[in-house]
């Protein structure tokens, strides 16, 4: 038919160097498009490769008389797929299965998921970023464990942390470490968390609320009742991989964090559990009821700091709890204009209301103090502490 008809096919000389480039063109195009694309985008981008290069064989075919060879190039395309489309996934899998295995155990489940999702957001190595951590410890945990055995303190101390470490999960933090009956603990890393201040607050009033719960279960096992300090602070941080080459710890540093830890530390000072600094308490004010408690000058830092005390949310808090409130920052405007005697009035008239307001205590011996030595004029109301 093709020589009744004088259309007879050819196979031009050209046809060698038309499959050269055409498995080059396909192997490039590939290698550029599958790796940097999602994989049902890859899979159309071979689909219609694929396609144009078929409908071109058949144009040459049908109205040239070309005889092109379609083996090589379609199978160049096919293996090139697959091989990247292969290593492709095999190096996710594992990368996945690294990031998993790396925070499993110091993130949420659904955290690893949106990481896993989004590992573009997962940077490891330095990062300042606006962050939030936590501090918390057992007040004389050390005289408690004196009279426990290993197995008992154990136990004791395992079912704390648990408790503790779920609430922290619960509010998508990243537990960074413990540090024997300390917990630290961080919000708006690895993944970015607009309200991570809020997190960190809500987990610090939580963890107070189960300490109580289960100070009724110990009560009633025989158990010694422990109290805990919280630290609270928000501001610029480093971020990311610290240590050495052989071994090192996704964590955070910088004095953000060193101001966190000193404040968990106050609350052995006033007699309180939560501690947060004001920059931090200033993002939460409407959410969560406090009350100003100093402003300190800690260890290790020239800047005085304002320290607010976190009491309730403000959806949960009473009139009478806002009311002693107002009472105490009145007292304290008394104390920082020095009116030491108005003052003294008011914080022990604070103490016969609330016997264990330890705060209210500790100005009413600052006042009699202050009223038989009183400071210099250019004194600033800044309490310096000399210890950690």
């Amino acid at each position: 038919d093709s020589i009744l008809q004088r259309q007879c096919l050819y196979r031009p000389n050209w046809v060698t160097l038309f499959d050269i480039l055409a498995i080059t063109i396909m192997g490039v195009l590939l290698g550029i498009i599958l790796p940097r694309v999602k994989p049902l985008w890859g899979a159309l981008s071979g689909i219609i490769m694929f396609i144009a290069f078929t409908l071109l064989f058949q144009y040459l075919f049908q109205t040239q008389g070309y005889w092109v060879n379609m083996t090589y190039p379609m199978l160049n395309l096919l293996l090139t797929y697959l091989g990247i489309t292969g290593y492709r996934y095999w190096t996710e899998e594992r990368e996945k299965k690294k990031i998993r295995g790396a925070f499993q155990y110091y993130l949420t489940a659904s955290v690893v998921e949106q990481m896993l999702k989004n590992p573009e957001k997962l940077r490891l190595g330095g990062e300042k970023k606006d962050l939030t951590v936590l501090f918390s410890d057992i007040r004389g945990f050390t005289s408690i464990s004196e009279h426990m055995t290993p197995e008992t303190l154990v136990k004791f101390l395992n079912e704390y942390l648990t408790q503790m470490t779920d609430i922290v999960f619960k509010y998508d933090g990243l537990l960074d470490k413990y540090m024997g009956d300390a917990i630290m603990a961080i919000w708006g890393a690895p993944l970015d968390q607009p309200d991570h201040t809020s997190r960190a607050c809500y987990t610090a009033l939580d963890m107070l609320d189960t300490l109580r719960t289960l100070q009724e279960k110990w009560a009633a096992e025989g158990m010694p009742r422990l109290d805990i300090g919280i630290g609270v602070n928000a501001g610029p941080m480093v971020v990311g991989n610290m240590g050495s080459d052989r071994r090192f710890d996704y964590t955070v540093m910088g004095d953000s964090v060193n101001l966190g830890s000193r404040l968990e530390g106050l609350n052995k000072v006033y007699g309180t559990n939560i501690i947060v600094s004001e920059m931090t308490y200033e993002r939460v004010r409407e959410e969560i009821l406090g009350r100003e408690l100093d402003s300190v000058r800690v260890k290790g830092k020239d800047q005085p700091v304002k320290i607010h005390e976190l009491i309730i949310r403000r959806s949960q808090a009473s009139s009478e709890q806002k009311v002693r409130v107002e009472e105490f920052h009145a007292a304290l405007a008394d104390y920082r204009n020095r009116q030491w005697p108005r003052a003294l009035q008011a914080f022990q008239a604070i103490l016969e209301k609330q016997p264990h307001n330890s705060a209210a205590k500790l100005y009413m011996e600052r006042c009699q103090t202050l009223e038989k030595n009183p400071p210099p004029e250019g004194w600033d109301g800044v309490y310096t502490l000399t210890a950690k």
